[in-house]
């Protein structure tokens, strides 16, 4: 078939570890539900106040487009702070240091896509303190 479609009501969330102190994040996976081969993409709800990972892929290059509420990235070495509301697109290229973030004290929900579909490579790097 040349298309598949997933239905919100169809993505199975699963919880994802937070940082210490943090409540946990939720993932659906995007990429076997939607037989996706030559990318990967994954839905994201942080709660308030919550962090992802700060992490570098040498391999992909990975879009972020925040759904519902403010996505905060903390992207490159050093870091640069960018807010991004629904509508808006975070494309980062591949080598450079990001770090999603909740900053806001409403649960946010976002898309990260990214190409080609390698994955297990990612560095991870020393979290971000922000004031």
């Amino acid at each position: 078939m040349g298309y598949h479609v997933v239905q919100a009501s169809d993505l199975e969330w699963e919880e994802r570890p937070g940082h210490e102190g943090q409540a946990p994040r939720h993932a659906a996976d995007l990429t076997g539900p939607a037989q996706m081969t030559e990318s990967r993409a994954r839905m994201w709800r942080y709660p308030a106040h919550v962090r992802g990972h700060r992490h570098l892929d040498p391999d992909q290059e990975e879009v972020f487009v925040p759904l519902s509420g403010t996505l905060t990235m903390l992207l490159g070495e050093p870091w640069e702070r960018v807010d991004v509301e629904p509508g808006g697109v975070v494309v980062v290229h591949q080598g450079t240091p990001l770090q999603p973030r909740n900053e806001t004290s409403e649960e946010i929900l976002f898309l990260a896509y990214g190409a080609p579909s390698e994955h297990g490579n990612a560095e991870f790097l020393e979290d971000v303190e922000t004031l």
